[in-house]
């Protein structure tokens, strides 16, 4: 079964990538990043960063495999980053001065910084806990039915999905998380346009779908089916091993799933369609929503911030 708009192959394939905020969008591109924002007044506020990641820095973080790993962690910061930067604008006044934060009493000037790597962390323990911890051991209950190591981990991968599902489908009911997730067609339907060398127009925008094969909705799902292989590999020993394992074992989960995801946001084959086509079912049903055209507008200004004018710096 076909995907309306999305069996075509773009004129530009481009690795500028996105992420949706709270009333706004931010794009990835070769050189900066860009966050926009629609503030309360209705005007769109654009921040610029330079981009200094380390595959920029050391040859060594571009390697195969490498690079889905590192990448991963910077996308997790960068994007960190930008969603409280976005909330500032939408924060309730507080009727009394606000006092200082721990962090900003301790750390002063860096205290930003040390509160977007605590937030990192926080929602790295929360995802582990989770998605790896809880999987495994509601998975024991089976163990008595199951005998085979193989038909567990498929379990476990199984139980890990439906707990994917449920969290994902629960939060996109919340209207404010509704919002984000227009902001995130209003990002996939941008990079459509600009993929087929349209005009960044927001009539333009409109017409092209929400779903997109390279999202990180995608990578995620992905990272799942990967995770069910892989650790097939280690049998089924008791919840501490177990959970020694899936640690170790998550950047070569995530960097297989990486190099795959490339390969499928590149080729146009059916064996691409095929695999990008769970992760696109998942996007249909939660994590993407149609825009209306002033998100749409967002999502041009903060992709138009990044372009440069060497298309080829951007070709994925």
């Amino acid at each position: 079964m076909k995907i309306k708009n999305l069996d075509r192959v773009p004129k530009h394939i481009t690795s500028i990538g996105g992420q949706a905020l709270i009333e706004g969008v931010m794009m990835r591109g070769p050189k900066d990043i860009a966050i926009a924002v629609r503030k309360p007044d209705g005007e769109i506020e654009i921040k610029m960063e330079k981009l200094n990641t380390l595959g920029m820095r050391y040859k060594i973080f571009k390697l195969p495999f490498i690079r889905g790993v590192v990448g991963l962690v910077e996308a997790l910061m960068f994007g960190t980053r930008a969603l409280m930067y976005s909330a500032e604008f939408y924060e309730e006044e507080e009727e009394a001065p606000s006092k200082e934060s721990f962090t900003q009493k301790i750390f002063k000037d860096k205290a930003g910084d040390i509160e977007m790597i605590f937030a990192v962390i926080s929602s790295i323990i929360l995802a582990v806990g989770i998605f790896m911890i809880l999987p495994t051991l509601l998975t024991n209950f089976f163990k008595g039915r199951i005998n085979s190591s193989i038909g567990l981990n498929l379990m476990e991968g199984l139980v890990r999905i439906i707990i994917f599902l449920i969290y994902i489908i629960g939060v996109s009911k919340l209207d404010d998380i509704r919002r984000v997730f227009e902001y995130h067609g209003a990002e996939h339907k941008t990079i459509h346009c600009y993929e087929n060398e349209e005009d960044l127009t927001v009539e333009n925008v409109k017409k092209h779908p929400i779903l997109h094969p390279r999202c990180g909705t995608s990578f995620l799902f992905m990272v799942m089916i990967i995770s069910i292989l892989v650790l097939s590999f280690f049998g089924w020993p008791n919840p501490l091993q177990r959970f020694i394992v899936r640690i170790l074992m998550f950047p070569v989960i995530a960097g297989i799933s990486y190099e795959i995801n490339r390969f499928i946001g590149k080729s146009s084959s059916k064996l691409a369609y095929l695999l990008s086509y769970p992760g696109l079912m998942i996007q249909k049903l939660a994590t993407v929503k149609e825009p209306d055209g002033e998100q749409i507008q967002v999502a041009i200004e903060s992709l138009k911030a990044v372009l440069t004018d060497n298309k080829d710096e951007d070709k994925w």
